[in-house]
């Protein structure tokens, strides 16, 4: 649950300490809610570390990127993280090294669109703003009133290669004003005008080369690719140029390279391509738009978890762009509404007040367009409510299918803001759709909600101030145990305890990881002392971290440089972020293969987390047996 932040340098900092400091960073980026990392490697508890930290909502490692999700505080916290770092990582940019095609593609398209997705979602609201007046006041579209703001609602379309270069020149270290010089060159006036003399009729040639009719104002992957040939075309000449004529001449011969090759051969080719994925969900929309509904409502919001979502954008600008139209943002709005249905849902059900003031502060967040804070801070958090948003998302798409959906003006953030853009007059149904699939999607979570319930807090974090109730279960009254004081840990196995001074380990012994007591198994199960989550499972198997439902962390190390062993004899029964009851048993271990090693089975068992709490009462106990009462933490 992230809370109110003022201190953004301390948060920056500690989220730099928590991923390994400067020397661990390739590359820092940062979108609408996420501060994005590419690191040299992975730590094994940073993702838990920085997640713990108050303002962090929570950490999605996906496509190679360490995604820290902030919410609309990331702006403060990314400008202070880029002050405690050297931004610039040299030529050698390993990120575009590491991870799939796939992978390294999306990354792309998240560094490029986002620091600029406010302007084109800016735009859109205003051009959804001029056909709502429009749709009132028909006069209006006579005015030069409505003329300049029109104007205006375009421009950053119009213009989009400019903003691609500035954002890729960033991303491929390229000069951005080259770029910027090479990009205005594609949306220059007397290009376009050239581009309809070739579709008139006329042969224009370059170098004895006919030029095609492609225009390039509001194009996405022509710019993209300019840029990115661009990148390596600079560094060659930076090279290996004298450095007396170099400020000069590497502008030049890139411009007169790079504008060129981008008519001839990048610009229709990648047009081409923008407009044959575009044609290829146009065909799916057009002959199973029922299909295409439930596939885009249901899953959506999924791409958005991973922080996928951005390579759809050439997709949808080229639709608007060959037809005026798209579909897609249609049944887009309707995966995003139907979350926001979903935290209205909790928000109604919720006894905690907690509980209830995060759903609301995400909930406004949506209204926006903006769905991280609901699905990460409420909606994934007990799980549910994000099911329950999926299968109203799906059925208000297929619904609105059966209406031709569309929308008529591009939506940088779709959301409940931005459903007049789906008015035409030439589609009268439109509108119409999307209104009665939102209200599918919003209503139907909140309906689902109050039958099922939310289900239970799955990530609940370390010091959170208050205690999640369980929710959605009939009779049960875990609010009145959510104001207890204690907490108790329960013996996860049945053995000898051992002082810490016998424990053949430093580190175990001196009590430095915090407060514990050592084990001696006599049986090969180790069981879940209390309801939680794993929050951590060591690559070789031999120790695992549980955090009870209010916050209670507790590492297990099975045995003493038992890590040696490459986890042979560890059978996992759960998984890392798996969410489990008290008594179920989470490892099965071999202690003959053990001990054959020269190993012992001694365990510790830690409170990591002591600090954060008032008392951890240790029990004088001589022997452990399951399901017994081993300490209690006094909050």
């Amino acid at each position: 649950m992230a809370k109110k932040v003022r201190d953004y340098s301390k948060l920056a900092g500690d989220i730099l300490e928590a991923v390994g400091g400067e020397e661990n960073i390739i590359k820092v980026s940062r979108c609408a809610t996420r501060l994005r990392l590419v690191l040299k490697r992975s730590k094994p508890q940073a993702k838990e570390q920085v997640t713990s930290l108050p303002g962090v909502i929570t950490v999605v490692e996906n496509n190679g990127q360490f995604q820290v999700v902030i919410g609309q505080h990331v702006g403060e916290v990314y400008e202070a993280f880029a002050s405690l770092v050297n931004m610039d990582m040299g030529d050698d940019d390993q990120s575009e090294k590491q991870g799939t095609i796939v992978n390294r593609v999306i990354a792309t398209m998240s560094a490029v669109f986002a620091p600029f997705i406010y302007i084109l979602a800016a735009a859109g609201i205003l051009q959804g703003s001029l056909i709502l007046i429009n749709l009132f006041f028909s006069g209006f579209q006579e005015t030069g009133t409505y003329e300049v703001l029109s104007f205006i609602s375009w421009a950053p379309f119009t213009f989009l290669p400019i903003f691609i270069a500035m954002t890729a020149a960033k991303h491929f270290k390229a000069n951005t004003y080259i770029a910027v010089a090479c990009s205005a060159a594609l949306v220059s006036p007397t290009w376009t005008a050239m581009a309809e003399q070739i579709a008139s009729g006329e042969t224009i040639s370059f170098l004895g080369i006919a030029l095609s009719e492609t225009v390039y104002t509001s194009s996405v992957l022509p710019p993209l690719f300019l840029v990115w040939l661009l990148s390596y075309l600079e560094k060659f000449l930076n090279k290996n140029m004298n450095e007396v004529v170099r400020p000069l001449f590497v502008p030049l011969i890139c411009m007169i390279v790079m504008v060129p090759l981008t008519i001839l051969l990048i610009g229709p080719l990648s047009t081409l391509g923008a407009n044959g994925i575009a044609n290829g969900y146009n065909f799916l929309a057009e002959n199973a738009p029922a299909l295409a509904g439930a596939i885009i409502g249901s899953l959506w919001q999924v791409l958005v978890i991973f922080g996928v979502h951005w390579g759809v954008t050439p997709m949808v600008l080229a639709n608007f762009d060959q037809y005026g139209r798209d579909s897609f943002q249609a049944y887009q709005t309707i995966a995003v509404i139907a979350q926001i249905g979903a935290v209205l849902g909790v928000v109604l059900k919720a006894k905690s007040q907690e509980t209830k003031k995060v759903s609301v502060s995400a909930g406004i967040t949506g209204i926006f367009g903006i769905t991280e804070p609901a699905i990460y801070g409420v909606n994934l958090r007990f799980k549910k409510p994000f099911i329950f948003g999926c299968i109203a998302g799906a059925v208000g798409a297929i619904t609105a299918s059966f209406f031709n959906p569309y929308y008529f003006a591009y939506a940088g953030l779709p959301g409940p803001l931005t459903i007049v853009n789906g008015i035409d007059s030439a589609y009268p149904m439109s509108i119409w759709g999307i209104v009665i699939g939102s209200l599918i999607a919003i209503v139907l979570p909140v309906v689902l909600i109050q039958i099922f319930g939310f289900g239970e807090d799955t990530a609940q974090q370390a010091g959170s101030e208050a205690l999640v109730e369980e929710q959605g279960q009939a009779g049960e009254t875990a609010a009145a145990d959510a104001k207890v004081n204690e907490e108790v840990v329960d013996a996860p196995f049945t053995g000898n305890v051992i002082p810490l001074a016998e424990v053949p380990d430093e580190v175990f012994s001196s009590g430095a990881m915090g407060k514990e007591v050592a084990i001696q198994p006599t049986e090969n199960k180790l069981y879940a002392p209390f309801d939680g989550t794993v929050v951590m499972i060591a690559p070789t198997k031999h120790a695992i971290g549980l955090r009870s439902k209010t916050g209670i962390e507790l590492l297990v190390h099975i045995g003493i440089d038992t890590v040696k062993l490459d986890g042979s004899p560890f059978n996992l029964h759960v998984e890392d972020g798996a969410v489990f009851k008290k008594g179920e048993i989470l490892v099965e271990f071999d202690e003959e293969a053990i001990q054959s090693q020269g190993l012992e089975t001694i365990t510790p068992v830690i409170v990591t987390n002591a600090g954060a709490y008032e008392e951890v009462i240790i029990e004088d106990l001589k022997q452990s047996i399951f399901n017994q009462k081993l300490m209690t933490v006094v909050k």
